[in-house]
């Protein structure tokens, strides 16, 4: 996917995202003080609580966004990812085993350390209606009624299935015509990626507006209810930063006894790509470092670096999914509900395939969360108390995201280098 030519931008725009949410941040905190610190003027509520405007109206775009970045997203992956048919099993129970033990690894987290109890968050206006796991009612619902009532609805479980229906025949009609030397498949997947190009761009507008909402939202929470609040969304980082080593130190496991490649010279190649994906927050502006770096300085083979690296940057966000999963349980605890186990297998679910709509650019997740609480009843509106944390956890999940790409090209190399070993294959 082509990148915009910073040529071409404004000053502002080619000040980074962070630049700009940190300079909210701090903006916020002196307006918020200014305005009471927790104890405002009665005079100022009607200016304080118009401050989260723009904060509701980023989370209404996003939640606008989801359904068609998803059907998009998973269909345009389908379509373009390069899978050789011999390999494709061992990279789908690759990526999928990955993928779970993130989601199990962050849902450990969460409930030992429970950090929405952490800190006082006023909510007493939240709604507490939640979903319960019903397995005959989840099939009975999975067929849509109509093909575009599941972007309506914001139905989840639906929009999984029409994604994935039509992602699969779409991918078996182009492996026909690839076969026949037809090239009929083209048209629909210049369509398919023209679309998909066109809502990443609108969400590059959305996300545009994100500084604007950090500020109204942490300005109207300090001058209502001072800085109680921000104690659980500091011991949520913590949460996450520790299940995401606790998913690093897994992947080194992986790496250190199911390939070739020692764990040394894991970190130590993978060092360029990790620290690109810290700084641009995106899997896709990574994937060619990614991609050198494990043919370069680790060794691999080429078909498993591309494995690895562009099927996996399209399949394999681990770090989003179980950030995704983290975050429907700490607004539940926000909100003083406690998600039963079934609830929590929903959150599952729908973490798995959300995470596959995060499209590799940056703040995706965001977007995609926006499902994950719709699946299990939780209320979209206190994702906005996530917006002021996440453009620093995004950095960090993105990170994993690329490691967890790099961990499954090391698997796919197997456990002998490749000097020693027969001619690489060309991929079929």
């Amino acid at each position: 996917m082509s990148e915009p030519d910073h040529n071409d931008q404004s000053w502002w725009q080619r000040i980074p995202l962070y630049s700009k949410i940190v300079a909210a941040l701090i903006l916020a905190v002196l307006v918020g003080v200014a305005l009471g610190a927790g104890k405002p003027n009665p005079s100022f509520i009607p200016l304080i609580n118009n401050l989260v405007i723009p904060c509701n109206l980023v989370l209404k775009a996003l939640r606008a966004l989801a359904t068609p970045l998803i059907l998009l997203a998973v269909i345009h992956s389908f379509l373009t990812a390069t899978i050789p048919g011999r390999a494709g099993r061992r990279v789908a129970i690759l990526l999928m085993t990955n993928t779970l033990t993130a989601i199990i690894i962050g849902l450990l987290v969460a409930n030992i350390m429970q950090p929405g109890k952490w800190g006082k968050i006023n909510v007493t206006d939240a709604k507490t209606v939640t979903k319960t796991l019903d397995p005959w009612g989840l099939l009975q619902d999975m067929v849509p009624e109509a093909i575009l009532k599941p972007l309506v609805d914001n139905n989840v479980i639906q929009l999984i299935f029409v994604a994935l229906a039509f992602g699969i025949v779409l991918r078996g009609l182009k492996t026909d015509q690839v076969a026949k030397g037809q090239t009929g498949y083209q048209a629909i997947e210049q369509v398919i990626t023209l679309l998909f190009e066109a809502v990443i761009r609108i969400l590059h507008w959305v996300i545009a507006f994100v500084p604007l909402a950090v500020f109204g939202i942490v300005a109207k929470t300090i001058a209502l209810q001072g800085f109680a609040p921000f104690k659980a969304l500091g011991a949520f980082i913590l949460a996450v930063l520790l299940a995401l080593m606790l998913q690093a130190t897994y992947y080194i496991l992986r790496v250190q006894f199911g390939s070739w490649v020692s764990a040394k010279q894991f970190l130590v190649g993978a060092s360029d790509a990790l620290l690109t994906a810290l700084s641009t927050a995106s899997s896709t502006v990574t994937m060619p470092i990614t991609f050198e770096a494990l043919i370069q300085k680790i060794g691999l083979r080429e078909s498993s670096a591309s494995l690895g690296a562009l099927v996996g940057s399209n399949f394999n966000n681990d770090g989003t999914a179980l950030y995704e999963a983290m975050s429907a349980l700490f607004i539940a605890q926000v909100l003083n509900l406690d998600l039963s186990l079934p609830q929590q297998l929903i959150v599952v679910f729908t973490s798995i395939f959300a995470s596959v709509g995060a499209a590799g650019i940056p703040e995706a997740g965001l977007v995609t969360m926006t499902l994950v609480f719709t699946a299990v009843g939780l209320p979209t509106e206190y994702i906005a108390l996530l917006i002021t944390v996440d453009w620093f956890l995004d950095r960090c999940r993105t990170a994993i995201n690329v490691m967890g790409d790099m961990t499954v090209s090391c698997l796919l190399d197997g456990k002998q280098p490749q000097s020693i070993t027969a001619p690489d294959k060309a991929l079929v």
